[in-house]
């Protein structure tokens, strides 16, 4: 028993050894860094933690402010249209112009045509559920004269697609599509269904057959819903254009224009000359057919 004891002493030892040894080389100064705060101390930490929280959420009200402006910075509120202008261009793509000639709105249709799925982030979309209610918003305003349609679009959502471009072309009001860039796929609908359609010499427009994402069903009634669909396309072109249904059809289905798929690249004067865009021209061009639009609606109304 004495051995055991003897043993389990200097194991003690041994172990409290080096922290004795460490302990016996900090300084007091050092020693008083690891003592308990005192309530003075205590009581000026509370009240730093409550200035950094005070300031962090004032910085956190500022990050989360509106991008709308404040308002007129003067008393005669010069810069408040300015600031109007400028929110609609960021929310949608669009602004009201007056000028002498009338009242004038420029709607840009870009990107992707969202449909009933929701686009990914990067993604720069026109979405049918922001269109549709502006579309009719316009036609009923009294302060609108015009409405200038600016077209850069790879096409999207064909539903969607035809539902914008069904309520343009149902307008009574002057109405001007411009095809910059490109107006591809259900974008061609989109540039005829306007009164009047220009396209710059640069335009490029894809005339392809319908195609569907997800899964597909290999039976006859599919391909019979894909055959109706293009008609709808088909019909809806020709409407409102100079092409017959046969030819837009012809263009639909060419093989030999592209590479790795079915359809035909139409570029600014080619797209007139097949009949579907109405004339080769820029921003003045479809501003003075505006304009000239608007001047006729008038005379007829007065």
């Amino acid at each position: 028993a004495i051995c055991v004891i003897v043993v389990v002493l200097l194991t003690v030892g041994v172990s409290i050894r080096k922290p004795l040894k460490m302990a016996s080389g900090i300084s007091p100064v050092e020693a008083m860094r690891y003592q308990e705060p005192t309530g003075k101390q205590k009581r000026k930490e509370r009240v730093i933690s409550k200035k950094l929280r005070k300031i962090t959420g004032k910085a956190r009200d500022l990050m989360s402010e509106t991008t709308k402006p404040a308002g007129p910075s003067g008393e005669d509120g010069k810069n408040e249209n300015a600031g109007d202008v400028t929110q609609s261009v960021l929310d949608f793509g669009s602004a009201m112009t007056r000028t002498a000639h009338g009242n004038v709105y420029c709607l840009s249709i870009i990107g992707q045509i969202e449909g009933h799925t929701v686009a990914s982030n990067t993604t720069k979309t026109t979405k049918y559920e922001h269109v549709l209610p502006l579309l009719a918003k316009l036609e009923e305003s009294e302060e609108v004269d015009g409405v200038l349609f600016l077209l850069n679009t790879v096409g999207g959502d064909v539903e969607a697609g035809l539902a914008i471009a069904e309520l343009i072309a149902g307008m009574t009001k002057p109405t001007v599509s411009i095809v910059l860039g490109g107006s591809h796929s259900i974008g061609v609908p989109l540039a005829v269904a306007a009164r009047h359609s220009f396209a710059v010499p640069s335009a490029a427009m894809t005339v392809h057959p319908v195609r569907m994402s997800g899964m597909v069903i290999a039976a006859p009634q599919t391909y019979n819903y894909f055959q109706r669909l293009q008609d709808r396309i088909g019909d809806f072109v020709s409407r409102h254009s100079r092409i017959s249904r046969e030819d837009f059809t012809a263009l639909m289905l060419k093989k030999d224009d592209m590479a790795a798929d079915v359809g035909s690249v139409l570029y600014g004067e080619e797209a007139v000359e097949k009949g579907i865009i109405d004339a080769v021209g820029g921003l003045s061009d479809g501003l003075a057919c505006l304009y000239r639009q608007i001047r006729e609606q008038k005379g007829l109304e007065g």
